[in-house]
């Protein structure tokens, strides 16, 4: 299941304290997100213990519980992690890759709160969680009467809501700060093949492992640890980016003229990230209209046209990739730019004769 109307993590505790205390909710989103630790946070807020059921590892014995004889007669005794005194937190993750045996089971636990006999406490919540089809995710299709028992809300990553979380966090500056000018790289979606990909929880894990070694590890272990966690492109430009820190200069000096685009052999990786990095500046900083630009904006516009050319000089590839279509074809930089790169190259280039 999709939806294009989502909520960032900062807004998901919000929505669960109105609609959680009232309702069972479904939290979708993609793997890695912090699905599982927003609800274990949320619950702490409220004072709750937090009991997970992970629908992969049960089966329907574990939710009924089994049957036992009292004063003569037969009952299903719940297993004890359900059956509490005190009203709880009862998080259901992964609720929509479980078997459809134990998606069953749950029925009466979400709309009636009650197991046979027992009935949650008053106070209690439940929320499910689970990752979509669409990411490669373990996920079977959820039953009508299930879908219908939950009220269902779509989470999505959010770079902001993450890098304040990352600041308070000790997570590794290196990736705070890359991230702080690579925001679309905090996700990535899954691939096809078996391969690390970019998400909230692969950089949280690459940030453990960095502080793992210090900050003096070569640049070969560097690169095992970003491709080991990160999607290729990312580790790539991530290793790039530690690089520039330790050259002492990044794209601004570029921009500036103080530093020139590397032109080594070897500083090609280096080369590549740059080019990605101006792309990303161009899209962030040049509006849709020449008209809006400000004088700053236009003279960095210039700048920027002379940078091309002298970046094409070195890697025509490169130069093509600051100016590529996004994936459909479709321009991502403004057409007045656009225009005005292609009537004033053959001049900056025969300038540069």
């Amino acid at each position: 299941m999709e939806s294009t109307i989502t909520v960032t993590p900062a807004a998901l505790p919000d929505v669960l304290l109105h609609l959680a205390v009232v309702r069972p909710v479904f939290v979708w989103g993609q793997p890695g997100i912090g699905k599982s630790s927003l609800v274990r946070q949320f619950a702490a807020a409220l004072g709750l213990e937090c009991v997970t059921l992970i629908g992969t590892q049960l089966a329907p014995e574990d939710l009924i519980g089994v049957p036992e004889l009292r004063n003569g007669r037969s009952r299903f005794a719940p297993p004890e992690s359900i059956a509490r005194d005190e009203p709880y937190c009862l998080f259901l993750d992964e609720l929509n890759a479980a078997s459809p045996e134990v998606q069953k089971a749950f029925y009466s636990l979400i709309l009636d709160r009650r197991i046979g006999a027992y009935e949650l406490p008053a106070g209690s919540i439940v929320i499910g969680a689970g990752n979509r089809a669409s990411d490669n995710a373990l996920a079977r299709p959820m039953a009508s009467a299930l879908l219908n028992r939950l009220i269902h809300v779509h989470l999505r990553a959010n770079a902001d809501d993450w890098l304040r979380w990352a600041a308070g966090a000790g997570v590794h500056p290196w990736i705070v700060d890359y991230l702080t000018q690579r925001p679309d790289h905090l996700w990535a979606k899954p691939p096809k093949t078996e391969e690390p990909f970019s998400t909230p929880r692969s950089w949280h894990m690459l940030s453990d492992a960095l502080h793992s070694f210090g900050d003096d590890l070569a640049a070969e272990v560097l690169a095992v640890l970003a491709s080991g966690t990160l999607s290729p492109s990312h580790a790539s430009a991530f290793s790039a980016y530690v690089k520039t820190l330790r050259h002492r200069y990044g794209l601004e000096a570029i921009v500036r003229g103080d530093a020139s685009w590397p032109r080594a052999a070897t500083d090609r990786d280096l080369l590549y990230f740059f080019a990605e990095a101006f792309r990303a500046r161009l899209i962030r900083d040049l509006p849709a209209s020449r008209e809006q630009a400000s004088p700053t904006v236009r003279r960095f516009a210039v700048r920027a046209k002379s940078l091309l050319v002298e970046l094409a000089e070195i890697s025509l590839e490169c130069a093509q990739l600051v100016i590529a279509t996004d994936d459909d074809g479709v321009p991502v930089l403004p057409a007045w730019f656009l225009v005005e790169v292609t009537r004033d190259l053959p001049r900056l280039v025969a300038a540069r004769i």
